[in-house]
């Protein structure tokens, strides 16, 4: 089996919602032989699920990984280079190329774009492959840069990489040396970040996409009620912390 699609299985197999599910399953499996462990098993789906959808619970595990850098500004010198990191997306021709994006891609692209504006003399470069669709992720952000009025020849596309480890060892080579803004997600921005310095890379991070927009905000009674989004949140804080596991064994 390919390690890539080993470490994507593995992740998904551990995220709450499948754990829960396995759980709920072995319930089933042994209430007649084994009630005890069957209600233990049920008991420990429920509490997963409510605690990992609550609000103080997820927005405690993303809130510490989406804070380590500040939202870029402008860069005291020019910037070689703006490189936007893969999500994904899914191509359909029927839909504007922007709504094809995933909300991922969408908001790396916008605030890759937003520096764009800042600094009009970088080049951008997109990253990002595609399992089945006919175009890769790094082909699909630049059709959207484009739409958005962003000259095409200003943009390099990366249409191989698979994962970050990956983008940073194709990308490294090309921006080393070079002033570079890399934009990402701000909870996977730490990661990104250590994988490009490995590379030689010495990258301004440009962080995007925060799932908690201000941690100090008061909350509304209503939305301290579990939620799917909420879920939603533990599940990424939770593979991003197995990412970072894995990166400091790794390396």
């Amino acid at each position: 089996m390919d390690f890539f699609i080993f470490k994507k299985l593995v992740s998904v197999l551990v995220m709450p919602i499948n754990v829960a599910i396995l759980l709920l399953i072995l319930s089933l499996v042994f209430f007649k032989r084994k009630p005890k462990f069957a209600f233990k098993s049920l008991i420990s789906a429920v509490v997963l699920l409510i605690v990992t959808a609550s609000p103080p619970i997820s927005n405690q595990l993303v809130v510490p990984m989406e804070q380590n850098y500040e939202s870029f500004s402008l860069s005291a010198k020019p910037v070689d280079y703006i490189v936007i990191l893969g999500c994904g997306h899914q191509s359909n021709d029927a839909l504007a190329v922007t709504s094809q994006l995933k909300p991922c891609s969408l908001q790396r692209l916008v605030e890759g774009l937003r520096i764009s504006r800042l600094h009009p003399e970088a080049t951008i470069i997109t990253s990002g492959h595609s399992i089945k669709d006919p175009v890769s992720n790094a082909e699909k952000v630049k059709q959207a840069a484009i739409a958005l009025g962003i000259d095409g020849r200003k943009i390099i596309t990366e249409n191989y990489p698979k994962d970050t480890q990956e983008e940073a060892e194709l990308i490294g080579p090309r921006v080393k040396g070079k002033n570079v803004v890399l934009v990402t997600d701000a909870y996977h921005l730490p990661r990104a970040i250590k994988y490009f310095e490995l590379q030689g890379v010495n990258a301004i991070p440009a962080p995007a996409g925060y799932f908690v927009k201000n941690p100090n905000a008061d909350i509304h009674w209503l939305s301290y009620f579990p939620s799917s989004h909420n879920l939603y949140k533990a599940s990424i804080a939770w593979y991003e912390a197995m990412g970072r596991a894995w990166q400091w064994i790794a390396y």
